[in-house]
Formats: structure tokens, C-alpha cells, sequence
């Protein structure tokens, strides 16, 4: 995979550039987070103009059907802003389900629509005391003349309260196997509860009683649930990591201009050497996640399931501890300013503390990596 940037991935970077610095300010980005407000259908309208979100759809159903190294870059300009929208779980997550799995009335029903920004799917999975584990699913989906019935909780729906649907996972008839099943936003049964998180985001609580679903509505079959499921949070996880290495890049230079204006003794905080030798270990930290993510990304073409386990896990664990470190001592290094909610400094560090949990902990990734050994 070549990583180089070509003429069109730069051009696509240029511009999403300039969307963030004249459409994307923080000021709006920061006043609508406070307002609960995760998703702006003018800023979703735009980033699917520009392609951003059908980027890697086949160009069958209205996408760019380009590769995870466009995405790479895409979700690292994304990262800089801390784009609130549901880019990864609908445009990444949803759509690569339904383009490996999906049968191709789903395909046609979801997927032109997902890419041109006209409706929003998310992932269902997580569910109370279950710690990530999707097999430990005890949602269940019992057959009737009509589909199925599902019942059961879901727990930290990312942008649950704007999706159109949700892919959510369920026992099959109190067996093991695992399905996948689209259930519309307003199925009759279906109860959505929407929340704020600390990094300025929105999640949802699920609570299905009854909700009867169509036999269409399963995606692949019925025992392909976790494979699909799988393929979505692999890929969820390749953009996870690039976002969270462009976060990084942004708040190393917020901080360096800091360092550069900020006044101590007659001279720039930044002539003094101990702080130099803090933003040094803090470049290093964001290169060593920047590597990662490229990683993570070539990790997505890996044909052997254990080694593209391993490579993703490998990079969630490194990108979520280079990010918790830059966003720390980014703060520190703005002094007592830091931890005021004045500076932009702080909502970096929230984000950045929060790519930790999404998609498995470090202590999941670390035992997860250490089972694809095994295996």
C-alpha cells in the first residue's frame, strides 16, 4: 500500500482543509456540542457533496469506490477539527457491512443513500456488562411468520438518536449463532434514549421490546452476524486511529504557537529547554501513531484473520496511549489556562481521551492480540 499521497488525495485534503478553516470553525464546532447538537444536516449535506462520506462505496451506488488509504486521509483532516458528524459509524462502520454482507436489495435500499448523505445507519452491539465482547450479546431474535422479534438493550449507540437505522445484533431463537438485523429508527417496539459524552459527542441507549423486523431485514445470513459485525468495527477502527493521529497533529501546533506568544522572565515559554524536550516527546508520540494508522489501514488488505487482528489491535492500543499522552501534556504545557474551559486545548484532550474506550479498551486489545497470537 503506498501511503504517498497522490494528486487527487491531496487535492481532497486541500479542500477538506479549507472547509474546516472557513465552514468548520471551532468557535461553531464548540457552540453546538454545548447545545447537544452532534450532527448539523448542513455540514452532513456538505461533507457528502465533497465525497466524504460515499468515498469508499462502489461507484455502483453513488460512491468514489476508492481504498482505506483515501479514507486515511480523509478521517486525519476530520481528526484535526474533531468533526462531530457520524462519518465513521454511518460513511465507515454501516457502509462496508452492507457492501460485504449486504444482499443487493439492502444495497440498493441503503447504500446510494448512505453515500449521498440522504439517510444515516449506525452499529448496535454494546450492550451492559458485556465489556466490548460482541458474542456476549444477549439480545435475542426469535422467529415468526412474519421475520423476527427482538428484545433486549443496547447500550453506547454512537449517534444513535440520528440514524435512520441501526444494525443490531441478536441471538437467533435463543441459540448461539449470531445475526445482524436492520431496524428502522421509529420501528414500533423500539425506544431511543440519547445522551451527551465527554468529548462533546452524542450516544444512545436502546431498549427493543417486541420490534418485529421483515426476513429481508437480516444482513448476510443468519449466522453471519459477528463476521459482518467484525468487518464494520475493523474498518471503524482503521479511520478511529487516522482521526485520532490528525487530532494529535492539530494540538501539537496549538500548543507550539502557545510556547511561541506566551511570556515568562522577558522570553517565549518556548526558549526554554525542558519544554522544547516536552513537545519533542509529544512529535514523537504523534509520529508513532501517524505510523500506526497507515498500519491499521494496510491491515484492512491482510488475507490472514489473526495477523489483521493483531496489526489492528497493535495500533488501537499504541494510537489510544499516543493520544492520552499529547493530549496531557498539551494541557500542562498551557499552564493553569489548560484547564479552563476558554481554550480549545481541553476539548482535544477529551477527544483524544476518548478514542481509548471506543471500539474495546487497551486491556481488550491487549488480550485480543494476545488470543491471535495463540490462534
Amino acid at each position: 500500500m503506498d501511503f504517498n499521497y497522490s494528486e487527487e488525495q491531496q487535492m481532497l485534503a486541500d479542500s477538506l482543509r479549507r472547509f474546516v478553516d472557513t465552514e468548520y470553525t471551532f468557535e461553531k464546532r464548540r457552540r453546538r456540542a454545548r447545545e447537544g447538537a452532534s450532527f448539523d444536516p448542513e455540514i452532513w449535506t456538505m461533507l457528502a457533496d465533497m465525497g466524504v462520506i460515499g468515498l469508499t462505496v462502489p461507484d455502483g451506488y453513488g460512491g468514489f469506490g476508492e481504498g482505506p488509504a483515501s479514507r486515511l486521509v480523509v478521517q486525519r483532516e476530520l481528526g484535526r477539527a474533531l468533526v462531530l458528524e457520524p462519518v465513521i459509524p454511518s460513511g465507515v462502520m454501516a457502509a462496508e457491512m452492507l457492501n460485504a454482507f449486504g444482499s443487493p436489495a439492502q444495497k440498493d435500499a441503503w447504500l446510494l443513500a448512505i453515500a449521498s448523505g440522504k439517510r444515516i445507519m449506525t452499529a448496535a452491539w454494546l450492550e451492559p456488562g458485556t465489556r466490548y465482547r460482541p458474542e456476549a450479546t444477549r439480545a435475542t431474535a426469535q422467529r415468526s411468520k412474519d421475520g423476527y422479534v427482538l428484545n433486549g438493550v443496547k447500550s453506547l449507540v454512537w449517534h444513535g438518536e440520528a440514524a435512520d437505522a441501526m444494525l443490531v445484533t441478536a441471538k437467533l431463537d435463543g441459540g448461539n449463532d449470531i445475526g445482524l438485523f436492520i431496524v428502522p429508527r421509529h420501528a414500533p417496539g423500539l425506544t431511543v434514549t440519547g445522551y451527551p459524552t465527554m468529548d462533546g459527542l452524542r450516544a444512545a441507549d436502546l431498549k427493543l421490546e417486541g420490534v418485529v423486523v421483515r426476513e429481508d431485514a437480516i444482513v448476510g445470513g443468519p449466522s453471519d452476524g459477528l463476521k459482518a459485525l467484525a468487518h464494520g468495527l475493523d474498518h471503524g477502527m482503521a479511520a478511529l486511529c487516522a482521526e485520532a493521529a490528525g487530532a494529535m497533529e492539530r494540538v501539537i501546533e496549538i500548543t507550539a504557537e502557545y510556547l511561541r506568544t506566551r511570556r515568562q522572565f522577558g522570553q517565549p515559554l518556548g526558549a526554554f529547554q525542558a519544554l522544547q524536550h516536552r513537545m519533542a516527546d509529544m512529535l514523537v508520540q504523534k509520529e508513532l501513531a501517524l505510523s500506526m494508522a497507515y498500519v491499521a489501514a494496510q491491515a484492512l488488505d491482510e488475507c490472514d484473520p489473526a495477523r489483521r487482528r493483531r496489526m489492528l489491535s497493535a495500533a488501537k492500543v499504541t494510537v489510544a496511549k499516543a493520544g492520552r499522552f499529547v493530549g496531557q501534556q498539551a494541557v500542562q504545557l498551557h499552564g493553569g489556562m489548560g484547564m479552563t474551559d476558554e481554550l480549545e486545548v481541553g476539548d482535544y484532550l477529551k477527544r483524544l481521551t476518548m478514542f481509548d474506550p471506543l471500539f474495546g479498551d487497551s486491556d481488550y486489545h491487549v488480550a485480543r492480540y494476545g488470543e491471535a497470537m495463540q490462534g
